[in-house]
């Protein structure tokens, strides 16, 4: 009513000629509504779109028609945008890839990829209308490029979420990648859904090319052309006359295969350059099946990201060929080989041939001397040819025998055989000074056996090994080096090649797997995506048919052909010298469970167990009692203890320091062998591990399935107790600096300084550390301790933690520990009453904190603690009591030395006695109290104490309402629920002084669910969370809905907000409506009644009416219209639906020939000019059907020309000739009904005479 009113008062002061121009523009308004609604109707003509694809208009659509398929008007018209530079500073290394499930095959296919580059990634399903993950962090970007499995999923993303994607990209510089995997429902031609694109699906495709002006290729070299069909026929081709589109690949359409002709050029890949929306996007017209996808995705992810993820040109590899003289009879070269087939001599061709495309190319001959002259008479024979030419080519040994080193547990007989084997080498001039070695079936390298490594530096100085088997052998991508007591450790790969594959006919899956292994396939992406690849191969491989040089001489020239990679050779001990410059975070080894794998327990010693291992790891941290905790379990009789070290006592501290490369051998020797008995229960103790960076990584890998123990105090005593420790231990720094001044050193003070103060506070951020631990260890395996209640009630503890270990044997702990006075704490009881204490440097007493200090630390650890109790809650685990205290104490807040100020004492007479002081000239009633920063309710003054003068003794007091027990604090609740918003407004009871006020729009995300009961009912919730902790009790209600002349019902959350507010417990008093009433205060004097109106007002009313009539007229126009054109649109439909029948029976024609105005193509693709037409005899006007025959009217079925008679009228009989299908028409070329069939028999005559 409020709002009438006043367009009332505003409709009085418009003119005459205001109203004339309101009236014209509200009649063209009506016009636009009326043209709007008919081209709505129109549209019902055209099918629908399709799964984030619309269907163009007729004339861009035709995939037959030969002409030039022009762009939509929106194509043309759009103002073109540059895409912002990708800003590598904002965004943080990362892909975020969006899959359609975790188990889609072309998601694990770009994973793959990823984690073969050494590419961060994220994976998260594609949302639909979904929450879109965390995009910034602190104004920082978190990836740096996007990438979806399936297109259409970010097409059809909900307005919310592509406009928030669409932001971020355009902001950070962000680029997108698509796949488009067409299917049996996706439409034949289309346009992309919000782009100036369009896709042309469900084809096959054959002679794929690059085009050599695309800016996005790196590795791809654009100068062959991939013959043959590509894999598949649902590949889609893109086609746009938007200049933002430049196509990457090209490829001719399979159906020209057999007209002979060569065909047009499609776009299978297509860059968008971000000229259209300010996004710069690569889209693939089909999965990663085909090999050139792959090779464009590596070049995609480098230019989308700025080369930041991106792979450098040089490769290095290193072929190696094992086991020159081991072989069965009848496998190895033979002399005659040498004779025929010049075996050796090919093999130094090859080696030369190679050379030129990889400078000083050498193959790498390993040797097992026992084994020459082993064979036929014919092989050993082979076997001296070959040693005449050892310069040739570099040597390394395997062993003298052959054997496995994890078989020999003695250093020294390891020795002996490689002593026989380099003796071997010197009497036949083989080189021994290469420093590298590979121990037969890679045994000992990894997992570790240390007598080996010990030996090869003993024996033949090895400074560089090989290996499949770090971390593990499959998936090959993982494969990693490692440095371990001074020898490198590099990964191995494999080629294909086996000992068993000598004949290239009987290739395992046929000769046409080894080629596609070859030329593009698993051998090729490994030197694509490894800048160091040392390839395996046997000396049969070079037998027989010479399958290894057939490999690698196809391989080097297959990616000299198709990438722009620099192909270079090192010796193996200057190649790990580049491999760990280029990864060299890789140096430390992770050491792994042997038991875990069953290739590495095959190639670990028999004598080795896993049952050794630790089940139960106590990581601290320190100083808070666990070497208490570690003597409590060692009296469990099935629970057992590593031994003492010799430097760090109880403590192993294996998993965070340099004892960690002393590999797991050394590691298990500080435990005992286990006994039959299936109770062992080893554990270890090491308070370091809980800070430690590199501890819950290294642990999880050895120990996977161990429980974690830490426990944990108030971390400021936590920090203060380390300092007295390093006083008592005679520490300098600490005794020359006090606990404070340790603890708030700035970045400039000493070093030695600045080390003490990160020992003491860097272990008390528990939810930074312990939230690392959860990263690798599942949140039932780690138990949380609490400090307090260990040090107070150990045996409560105890019987908590049995539990957690699953032990069946429980022992009663409140029978065997008492507390000892002298000590201070709990100890273990003997026979006769005696206790067993820990040493004399436990338990120790030190002075209390001072007070400034534990300030400091309390407001330095608060929101560390907050953060640790939302941890523990995500674990299920219950807050330690300290950290209630502290949570507690800092709802508080801060305290400030204040007076209060009363204007009426008699207001405040449930407080303490108040004082008079003045302030300035005015005597004001005071109270000293202690303020917070929780409290709010009255003004005060805040007083600085005075210099020079000493405090005075003050009563501190809290300040809130001081009420007997039993009796309620009230307030008093404002609930103004509109149907827009619901305020939660709780002030006190003279309604002066707000003490907590929540809208439901603060939380919620969408504007919709501001004024739901749901986001009522979360804001009563805070407003009772807050009263609570203000001593407040119970609640007066006020409600209101927006009254005056507007509803006066009070919105859907008035009803959830107060059932919100009773069902936290607050008491609820008097519920009173105070909606205001409607009022006529704002109306003119005389009211409206008998009031007359003048000439200019009745022109007006005049005006409207005739405006209103307009308005009604042209709908009901629009709707007569539309009747009008129901039956002619039920026909058209009809015969549309019918000829679509038709179109999916037919066979499908040859692609017509289109053009890519993306950008200028290379000279080579360019389409033929279309011949000129000769306009110099002009030919007399067509008919209807003859226009329709020539062509140049289309008709519904793009392929189909009519029959006409020599009158250029329709025939009675028309037939489609790509199918059986015909149908008869009349002159005019109606379609006769009922008449359309396959058979050839049909006779029109009939209908005819029917229809007449």
């Amino acid at each position: 009513m409020l709002m009438c009113g006043r367009v009332r008062r505003l409709f009085r002061q418009l003119t005459l000629q205001t109203s004339l121009l309101l009236l014209f523009l509200f009649c063209m308004v009506s016009v636009i509504i009326s043209a709007y609604f008919l081209y709505g109707v129109k549209r019902e003509l055209e099918p629908a779109g399709v799964g984030g694809v619309v269907v163009p208009e007729e004339g861009t659509a035709d995939w037959e028609d030969p002409r030039a398929t022009p762009s939509p008007p929106s194509a043309r018209v759009l103002p073109a945008r540059t895409a912002k530079p990708a800003d590598m500073s904002r965004t943080d290394p990362v892909v975020l890839v969006f899959v359609e499930s975790l188990y889609s095959q072309l998601g694990q296919d770009i994973v793959a990829i990823l984690e073969s580059g050494r590419f961060r990634y994220q994976t998260e399903i594609a949302p639909g209308k979904g929450d879109m993950p965390t995009l910034t962090d602190k104004n920082r970007g978190r990836f740096t490029l996007v990438i979806y499995e399936n297109i259409l999923k970010y097409v059809n993303l909900d307005a919310w979420n592509r406009e928030l994607l669409d932001k971020y990209c355009v902001e950070y510089g962000v680029g997108i990648i698509g796949f488009f995997k067409a299917n049996e429902n996706s439409l034949q031609s289309a346009q992309l859904k919000g782009f100036p694109l369009f896709l042309h699906s469900n084809l096959g495709l054959r002679d794929c090319s690059v085009n050599p002006k695309s800016p996005l290729l790196l590795i791809t070299k654009a100068r062959e052309v991939e013959h043959g069909p590509l894999p598949g026929d649902d590949w889609t081709v893109f086609q746009s006359n938007h200049t933002t589109y430049e196509p990457v690949l090209l490829a001719r359409g399979r159906s020209t295969e057999t007209s002979g002709a060569p065909g047009p050029l499609h776009a299978a890949v297509v860059q968008d350059l971000g000229l259209h929306d300010g996004i710069q996007r690569v889209l693939f017209g089909n999965n990663l099946n085909f090999w050139l996808h792959k090779l464009v995705l590596v070049d995609a992810v480098s230019f989308l990201t700025g080369k930041r993820l991106s792979l450098a040109l040089e490769r290095y590899i290193l072929v190696d060929i094992d086991d020159i003289f081991v072989g069965k009879e009848g496998t190895r070269m033979k002399v005659s080989d040498v004779k025929i087939q010049n075996l050796i001599k090919a093999l130094l061709e090859t080696q030369n041939e190679l050379r030129t495309h990889v400078p000083n190319f050498t193959f790498n001959l390993g040797f097992s001397g026992k084994f020459f002259h082993a064979g036929t008479d014919e092989e050993d024979l082979g076997d001296d040819l070959l040693l005449s030419y050892s310069k040739e080519f570099w040597w390394f040994p395997h062993m003298w025998s052959h054997m496995q080193p994890h078989l020999f547990h003695n250093q020294s007989v390891l020795a002996e055989q490689m002593l026989l084997n380099r003796k071997f080498a010197e009497e036949h001039g083989i080189p021994t000074n290469m420093g590298y070695a590979v121990a037969p079936h890679h045994s000992g390298v990894y997992p570790i056996h240390l007598q080996l490594y010990e030996a090869w530096k003993k024996v033949w100085g090895i400074k560089v090994t090989s290996t499949e088997e770090y971390p593990h052998l499959k998936p090959a991508r993982f494969r990693r080096g490692f440095i371990h007591s001074g020898i490198s450790v590099l990964p191995r790969q494999t080629c294909g090649l086996f000992t068993h594959t000598i004949f290239y006919n009987e290739y395992p899956g046929g000769s046409k797997e080894l080629d596609k292994l070859i030329n593009g396939g698993e051998l090729f992406l490994t030197v694509l995506l490894n800048p160091i690849s040392i390839f395996m191969t046997h000396l049969s491989n070079y037998g027989n048919d010479r399958l290894g040089l057939y490999t690698f001489k196809n391989l080097v020239k297959f990616i000299q052909m198709w990438t722009n990679l620099k192909l270079q050779t090192l010796p193996p001990v200057q190649l790990a010298q580049r491999y760990f410059q280029i990864f060299p975070e890789e140096r430390d080894p992770i050491w792994q469970d042997p038991c875990e794998d069953k290739r590495h327990k095959d190639i670990w010693s028999k004598e080795k167990t896993c049952d050794r291992f630790p089940k139960l790891l106590i990581i601290g941290p320190q100083k808070t009692g666990t070497t208490a905790l570690y003597l409590f379990l060692g009296m469990h009789p099935d629970l057992t203890s590593n031994y003492p070290s010799k430097e760090t006592f109880e403590e192993i501290q294996f998993f965070n320091g340099r004892n960690y490369h002393k590999g797991i051998d050394w590691y298990m020797e500080y435990f005992p062998l286990p006994s039959n008995t299936s109770s062992d229960f080893y554990f270890e103790k090491s308070a370091n591990y809980f800070d430690s960076e590199v501890a819950a990584r290294r642990a999880a890998a050895l120990l996977p399935k161990a429980k974690i123990i830490t426990i944990l105090i108030n971390p400021a005593d936590r920090a203060y107790s380390w300092y007295q420790h390093q006083r008592a231990h005679d520490d300098p720094v600490a005794q020359k600096y006090t606990f404070h001044d340790v603890i708030t050193a700035g970045r400039d003070a000493p070093i030695k300084l600045r080390v003490l103060q990160s020992r003491c506070l860097v272990p008390g951020l528990y939810a930074t550390h312990l939230q690392r631990w959860l990263t690798h260890y599942h949140p039932s395996q780690i138990l949380v301790l609490d400090g307090q209640m260990l040090r107070t009630e150990p045996a409560s503890v105890m019987d908590k933690i049995q539990k957690f270990l699953g032990l069946t044997n429980t022992l009663n702990y409140h029978k065997i520990l008492a507390f000892d006075p002298k000590k201070g704490f709990w100890c273990q009881l003997l026979d006769g009453g005696k206790t067993k204490c820990l040493g004399k440097s436990k338990g120790r007493r030190y002075p209390d904190m001072d007070v400034d200090s534990r300030t400091f630390l309390r407001e330095y650890y608060h929101e560390h603690n907050i953060e640790l109790s939302k941890l523990l809650y995500k674990m299920g685990q219950p807050l330690p009591s300290w950290l209630r205290e502290e949570l507690l104490h800092s709802r508080s807040g801060k305290a400030y030395n204040a007076y209060l100020v009363c204007r009426d004492v008699t207001s405040h007479k449930d407080f303490a006695p108040v004082h008079r002081k003045t302030f300035g000239s005015t005597e004001h009633f005071v109270l000293p109290v202690t303020f917070t920063d929780s409290f709010t309710w009255f003004w005060f003054k805040s007083m600085a104490p005075r210099k020079g003068k000493e405090k005075k003794e003050e009563q501190v007091i809290s300040l809130g309402p001081q009420v007997a027990e039993g009796e309620n604090v009230f307030g008093v609740c404002h609930i103004f629920a509109s149907f827009n918003d619901t305020f939660v407004h709780v002030t006190d009871l003279s309604g002066k002084e707000t003490i907590c006020r929540v809208t439901g729009g603060m939380k919620v995300k969408a504007d919709r669910d501001e004024s739901s009961p749901y986001a009522a009912m979360l804001a009563a919730q805070d407003v009772a969370q807050r009263c609570k902790e203000l001593g407040i009790t119970a609640l007066h209600i006020k409600l209101r809905a927006t009254g005056g002349n507007r509803t006066k019902t009070p919105g859907p959350g008035a009803q959830s907000a107060l059932r919100a507010l009773a069902r936290s417990g607050m008491k609820i008093g008097r519920i009173e409506d105070v909606t205001p009433i409607p009022s006529d205060s704002t109306r003119r004097k005389g009211g409206r009644r008998g009031r007359r109106l003048s000439s200019n007002q009745v022109l007006k009313v005049a005006g409207v009416t005739l405006l209103a009539g307009i308005l009604i007229a042209g709908q009901a126009f629009t709707a007569y219209m539309a009747y009008n054109q129901k039956e002619q649109l039920n026909v058209l439909e009809r015969r549309s639906d019918r000829l679509h029948e038709i179109s999916r029976k037919s066979v499908m024609r040859a692609p017509m020939q289109m053009h890519l105005p993306m950008a200028s193509l290379a000279l080579k693709y360019e389409d033929e000019p279309e011949e000129k037409k000769d306009s110099s005899n002009p030919k007399p006007e067509l008919t209807q059907c003859q226009k329709e025959a020539t062509g140049e009217i289309k008709t519904l079925l793009p392929s189909f020309r009519p029959k006409c008679d020599e009158n250029g009228d329709y025939q009675a009989q028309q037939c489609w000739e790509e199918t059986e299908w015909c149908w008869c028409v009349d002159k005019n070329g109606a379609e006769i009904p009922n008449s359309l069939t396959n058979s050839s028999s049909l006779q029109c005559s009939d209908f005819n005479s029917g229809m007449s």
